[in-house]
């Protein structure tokens, strides 16, 4: 399996912009400019929200299957990745995902949950793409 998405962008860095599709046609044309990267994203997008949104969604699944793996499946979990993308020795660099997740889970205890959200959080593939670059945290909270 392999995933495309394709960017078509139009002048400089600081003025120009562009638009990014996603090949399946479920997203896109998304805007991106430099400034909804570094100021107000203005209802555009930058690839660190699309970063964002690959690791909450891939926390997800991986979760949702661990969970069901150990013979308790979801009801629901609400998962939210913030990346933060920050000036390190001049560069910009993503430094960090903090994933949340509240799940309603039922019959399971709160110590076999946050065992199963640790374990999803260290196999997920996106977090597998980021560690040992990007801090990865995270905070599980049963409801």
């Amino acid at each position: 399996m392999e995933s495309r998405a394709r960017t078509v962008w139009r002048g400089d860095l600081a003025t120009g912009g562009g638009q990014t599709t996603l090949a399946s046609g479920a997203a896109g044309p998304l805007e991106v400019t430099w400034a909804s990267r570094t100021e107000a994203a203005q209802g555009r997008t930058s690839p660190e929200e699309l970063i964002a949104a690959a690791h909450a969604s891939c926390y997800c699944m991986a979760l949702s299957a661990g969970l069901t793996r150990t013979g308790f499946p979801p009801d629901q979990l609400e998962a939210e990745a913030v990346v933060a993308f920050e000036r390190i020795d001049g560069n910009w660099t993503v430094t960090s995902s903090r994933l949340s997740v509240q799940a309603s889970v039922p019959g399971i205890t709160d110590d076999a949950f946050q065992e199963a959200a640790e374990n999803a959080k260290l196999g997920c593939p996106v977090s597998r793409a980021l560690t040992g670059n990007v801090e990865i945290t995270l905070e599980a909270r049963l409801t």
